[in-house]
């Protein structure tokens, strides 16, 4: 009786940087980008085109945030990185040896938009050859430079510049990280496999697969060509015994607050999402988790102010918000006028772009039996020149 036959190709996608050159709270592979975490983008592409299994190699003490960001994708497993790239990705080789696959695509988060395309043109140059790599053509002039003065010229024909995945026949390029004796972390892949005496075919890469490095490369250019984009939001909260009351900013006596791990301020984190949505950047709970000690207790209005910078980061200006806060207790309408003063000092916006109404749900459910209270926002933001 035979096991069972090898994979095909499995993946090893490396995010295992703990840097936060790319701004934010969290390293780059876990930060938005077009709407969802960076590292997801390559991994749903990976699993779209059948490669499984899919080894992510992490940083230690940030398991949670990488299964929340790759939630609900098939064939994806998980392992710690080391301190050098070269040691991660062996790290992820090894976890693929118990049940080997017959490829492995080697293969960095940093690089979201990966096309079909080239995933299919290196498994196909691995049926001839031991490694292949997506690469493009200089095309501009190259020059040597020294102390910012141009130096010599430097022929551009035969240079490319290389891209990820790097695909490779399994064992060979297990192997040749086994036997590396660099003194010093190799380029890449590539590198590896040529000093164990393989080749290394090269195929077409794909200008689409540029690498996010810098804060800025994580912007969606392609929303400015949007003039206006609309986004709402939804929140609900507990009302509980002991628990500080706060809407919108403004802090209500009442015989009961809203429960929740921040201050619970349902009327801001539904407005949060509202801007968060006009920008497709996910949602509070992608910047704010609730898992995050650090959030406890928090002031919404934090949460607030980094959502209208996200808008502003995103080249947009924020054009209205409209606030409704649902309840039978306590009376919104004496306090309206605070909340819409508060929201706008937050967001840094005119007052008259700033609106907040409430209403009951008549005694039904379970604002009508004082349970808690609903609150549901929107808001528009228009495209900056």
């Amino acid at each position: 009786m035979t096991g069972p036959s090898p994979s095909p190709t499995a993946a090893v996608v490396v995010a295992a940087g703990q840097g936060l050159r790319a701004g934010g709270t969290v390293p780059k592979q876990f930060a938005l980008w077009r709407g969802k975490p960076l590292v997801r983008h390559s991994v749903e592409a990976l699993v779209k085109a059948g490669v499984a299994p899919i080894v992510v190699v992490i940083p230690a003490a940030w398991e949670q945030i990488a299964a929340d960001a790759l939630a609900g994708l098939d064939g994806v497993r998980f392992v710690h990185g080391a301190a050098s790239r070269q040691g991660s990705v062996r790290a992820g080789l090894e976890a693929l040896a118990a049940d080997a696959p017959v490829h492995v695509l080697i293969h960095d988060a940093a690089r979201p938009d990966l096309p079909g395309s080239v995933i299919a043109a290196l498994v196909a140059a691995l049926e001839s050859q031991p490694g292949a790599i997506p690469v493009l053509p200089v095309v501009d002039s190259v020059v040597r430079g020294a102390q910012g003065l141009r130096g010599e010229f430097v022929e551009r024909d035969g240079l490319y510049r290389v891209q990820t995945p790097q695909a490779f026949r399994f064992e060979a390029i297990l192997a040749a990280h086994r036997a590396w004796g660099g003194a010093e972390d190799a380029g890449d892949d590539a590198a590896v496999a040529e000093a164990a005496g393989l080749a290394v075919a090269l195929v077409s890469g794909d200008e689409r697969l540029k690498k996010v490095t810098f804060a800025e490369d994580l912007k969606d250019d392609s929303m400015t060509k949007v003039p206006v984009r609309t986004g709402m939001g939804f929140d609900v909260h507990r009302l509980a015994e002991g628990e500080e009351l706060w809407l919108c900013g403004v802090k209500i006596e009442h015989s009961k607050g809203l429960a929740g791990h921040s201050d619970a301020d349902v009327a801001i984190h539904a407005l949060v999402d509202a801007l968060l949505g006009a920008i497709a950047a996910g949602d509070i709970g992608d910047h704010f988790p609730p898992s995050d000690a650090q959030w406890r207790g928090a002031s919404s209005d934090r949460f607030l102010e980094h959502a209208g910078k996200l808008v502003a980061d995103a080249g947009y200006g924020i054009g209205n918000v409209d606030v409704t806060i649902i309840c039978e207790a306590p009376r919104i309408g004496p306090h309206k006028a605070a909340m819409r003063a508060r929201l706008a000092a937050i967001l840094a916006i005119d007052i008259a772009r700033v609106s907040v109404k409430a209403t009951t749900t008549e005694r039904l459910g379970f604002t009508g039996r004082g349970e808690g209270i609903a609150a549901q926002a929107v808001a528009s933001v228009i495209a900056q020149s």
